[in-house]
């Protein structure tokens, strides 16, 4: 029983080829169509047997077909869909097509779907395409990133006969042969002229990093994975990942978060933001203090990070790569806008992302780099105590742009006291020569808070160091009634003892001695001092308490003296000008401070008479400097 239908299946195939031969001597326009192929919604009148003749699929579709006389065949999912189609139907026919990049994958594709290979007849479909790939695409870069881009609407055919992968890595090793051909040109062209100064070129209009912004984001993933692999600079990833991302959140960056509506249109386009900046950070180079990565770069991550609400392993990537460059940053690089979604009383600006950037910066002391621990203590001791080193001009450098910082989220009425705080604290003391950058910004908060807690008040002030202000700032400290009266009394202390030495024209040890403690000096040599014995330890400091009581002595002296000045300079602007009620209440306020800080010392208030000890001390240091 099986037998016979297998020889009637036999029979009815040599009767299906026999048809097929005998239509192969009839002109095509002479025969009548007999099969109607349907692509979706478009249906192409054709001809068995030029199909058959090239397309195994087709051929096996018939012979498989219980109906001998099948006239309609249904080819939906032939990838390309009715154009690709078309396009094989036509080379079916002896009709000459072609190939060119914008075309050639879909023919590969179709020509696997449609199973046109050599097996049927020489110099088939599939094989024009391989050449084709071979010879024109693969060979070179800029061709291989467009044909890829065509890939993408080709899936899963694309990735069954491995066309994506070849392109990937085509393109992969054509950049680095690129950039090794590069670096030889350029060394043949520098090396007889050493003195030459070895300057980066421009990037060209027309280069290939350009053209990988037409893929979508999986497939320049993995282009952008295979080029690291083959070992490409980082710098030309950065430039093609600053490329891509700039072309890729065009049109999606929401400018300002603050009026965002909650429509479902934002919320998508919050969402391509997120999925674009979390792929952008996890390809990024190794993180590194000398990164190739620009920090404007870094900081437009973080905003769109913190306005798409990316993840926080995402933005704490971030804001480590950030603090890591953070001396080479600018204002507009860390004025990052809060995300306050939902919430009219937020703040401008994310002061809690800035707060760890900054702490990530001032603890790079323990995750130095591996050249950093293989130097000597010497040098370490120099780097980071002397002025002049790297690390510190670094550091002098993050001071003043957080005081700028400071200066500007000071003018946001909804910023609290306690985070303004945190971060004034933040800087160590050696980071700042001059706080006046700071008094600015403290005084433009307390200016524009002027409700805030005594207690907040004092210790926002507490964080200004008044050695450390010039002259210009101490004067306007003084006569300003935004701060506490303790620091007005400290800016008078320090403003006197700076006159005071100037008078005399020594060296102003005291008032620069917190400074100078910070710098310790160094040997000629530029080693590190040796181990202080503990007699001349112990010396040393009976010196200092000597100089101190002196020091003590004369500020008693000079007091009673700036008392009698101030009585005085009173009286005369009393007369001068009877309705300046603000200086006689300071004046008053002051001369009460000045008493209880006279009590809190055992000190003798203001216009009593020095004791015996403070004249016989007065006097014998007055002798020795005579001497």
């Amino acid at each position: 029983m099986s037998s016979s239908m297998g020889l009637q299946d036999y029979a009815k195939q040599n009767i299906m080829i026999s048809k097929f031969l005998a239509l192969a001597s009839m002109p095509i326009s002479d025969v009548s169509s007999d099969v109607t192929i349907e692509i979706g919604a478009s249906s192409f009148a054709l001809h068995k047997f030029p199909l058959v003749s090239r397309s195994g699929r087709i051929r096996r579709l018939l012979i498989e077909a219980k109906d001998a006389t099948i006239s309609r065949m249904n080819l939906s999912l032939i990838p390309g869909g009715p154009e690709a189609f078309e396009l094989a139907a036509k080379f079916c026919y002896g009709i000459n097509i072609e190939i060119t990049l914008s075309n050639v994958a879909m023919l590969r594709c179709a020509a696997h779907f449609l199973e046109m290979t050599e097996e049927f007849v020489q110099k088939n479909l599939e094989a024009r395409t391989e050449a084709y790939l071979k010879d024109t695409v693969l060979p070179n870069i800029s061709n291989s990133i467009s044909v890829l881009h065509r890939c993408e609407c080709l899936s899963p055919v694309s990735e069954e006969i491995n066309l994506v992968n070849r392109l990937i890595n085509a393109i992969a090793n054509n950049a680095c042969k690129e950039q090794l051909a590069s670096g030889l040109l350029k060394l043949d062209h520098n090396f007889p002229m050493k003195t030459m100064p070895n300057i980066e070129p421009e990037t060209p209009s027309d280069w290939w990093g350009k053209s990988l912004s037409v893929l979508n984001l999986e497939f320049f993933q993995r282009v952008l994975t295979a080029v690291k692999s083959k070992g490409l600079k980082q710098d030309m990833i950065s430039k093609i990942l600053i490329n891509y991302t700039h072309n890729s959140l065009q049109g999606l960056v929401i400018r300002d978060p603050h009026i965002v509506t909650g429509s479902l249109l934002d919320m998508e386009l919050q969402k391509k933001q997120r999925v674009i900046v979390e792929a952008m950070v996890s390809l990024l180079p190794t993180q590194s203090r000398r990164s190739s990565v620009p920090m404007a770069f870094l900081s437009s991550l973080l905003k769109t990070a913190i306005a798409s609400s990316a993840s926080t392993s995402c933005r704490s990537d971030l804001e480590r790569r950030i603090g890591l460059q953070l001396d080479q940053a600018i204002l507009e690089d860390i004025l990052i806008p809060a995300n306050s979604y939902g919430n009219n009383h937020g703040t401008m600006y994310d002061t809690e992302s800035i707060l760890r950037i900054f702490s990530i910066f001032l603890n790079l002391d323990e995750d130095d780099d591996e050249d950093n621990r293989m130097r000597d203590e010497s040098e370490m001791a120099y780097d980071f105590d002397s002025p002049g080193s790297p690390k510190q001009s670094s550091i002098l450098k993050v001071s003043k742009l957080l005081d700028t910082y400071l200066a500007e989220i000071a003018l946001d009425t909804n910023l609290l006291p306690s985070k303004f705080i945190a971060l004034a604290e933040l800087l160590p003391d050696h980071a700042r020569i001059i706080s006046d950058g700071l008094y600015r910004a403290v005084d433009i908060f307390l200016k524009v808070h002027p409700n805030i807690k005594d207690s907040e008040r004092y210790r926002l002030c507490k964080t200004i160091d008044c050695q450390k202000l010039s002259q210009e700032a101490c004067s306007h400290a003084a006569q300003n009634e935004r701060l506490p009266v303790q620091m007005a009394v400290q800016v008078l202390y320090f403003e006197q003892i700076r006159l005071r030495n100037a008078m005399n024209g020594g060296h102003n040890q005291f008032f620069f001695g917190t400074i100078n403690s910070q710098f310790p000096q160094r040997s000629s040599s530029g080693a590190g001092s040796g181990a202080i014995s503990p007699r001349d330890n112990y010396a040393s400091v009976r010196r200092e308490n000597r100089e101190l009581k002196l020091e003590v002595a004369r500020m008693r002296m000079r007091l009673t003296d700036l008392e009698k000045d101030h009585v005085s300079m009173k009286q005369e602007l009393v007369r001068s000008h009877p309705a300046n009620k603000i200086f006689k209440s300071f004046t008053k306020k002051l001369s009460k401070q000045l008493n209880s800080l006279f009590r809190i010392n055992n000190l003798k208030p203001i216009g009593s008479k020095p004791n015996a000890e403070s004249r016989f001390l007065f006097q014998r240091r007055r002798r020795h400097s005579i001497s």
